[in-house]
């Protein structure tokens, strides 16, 4: 299935059409920026039958503004309450898998609210194997832009640093540069 646009604005009854091999399931990727999230959002949406979001593409929506827009002119908090309200939004939502931001888990008792209503996945990449695929999509990235390498590769540190800990609260745990959807299956099939 694809990134279904209709999800923006929908209250906490709604729920997409379609019911996946996983029906009733809602998924949360979670991890720091270049683990791979809305990647295998994407791909596991595809292998499962179910629909799938990326988090910060709703807030824009919902704002009608980038998020790097959203931080400047509105600051973080304003993001985080938004990033908060949009993510509970899912909550009577079912055959989803939900691409969380990076911060995601770390403000507002997300993190508990992601594991009280769905089976959350942290993707733990490695430090190089991230510093590598964001080298490549740099400008992409507001937080990362105007780092040089070396600079990148501490800034990356120190946020995993200061995320773990929520992270580690995740029910599963995918460690590794070289993930697979084998790796994906096994957690599942665990959770149901």
């Amino acid at each position: 299935m694809n990134n279904d646009n209709s999800y923006s604005g929908l209250g906490a009854t709604s729920s997409p059409s379609g019911q996946g091999k996983h029906g009733g399931t809602k998924i949360f990727l979670i991890g720091i920026m270049g683990s791979g999230k809305t990647h295998w959002a994407q791909r596991l949406a595809d292998q499962l039958n179910m629909d799938w979001i990326d988090l910060d593409q709703q807030i824009e929506k919902a704002t009608d503004m980038p998020v790097h827009d959203i931080f400047a002119t509105e600051g973080e908090e304003y993001f985080r309450l938004k990033e908060r309200d949009t993510l509970r939004q899912f909550a009577g939502i079912e055959n989803i898998i939900i691409s969380t931001g990076g911060g995601t888990p770390c403000f507002h008792n997300n993190m508990e609210w992601m594991n009280d209503n769905g089976i959350t996945i942290w993707l733990n990449v490695n430090s190089a194997t991230l510093a590598e695929r964001l080298k490549r999509k740099k400008y992409k990235r507001p937080l990362i832009s105007h780092l040089n390498d070396e600079e990148m590769q501490d800034f990356i540190q120190a946020k995993i640093k200061e995320r773990e800990p929520y992270y580690a609260q995740a029910k599963h745990h995918i460690s590794g540069s070289q993930i697979t959807i084998e790796d994906f299956t096994k957690i599942l099939t665990y959770a149901q």
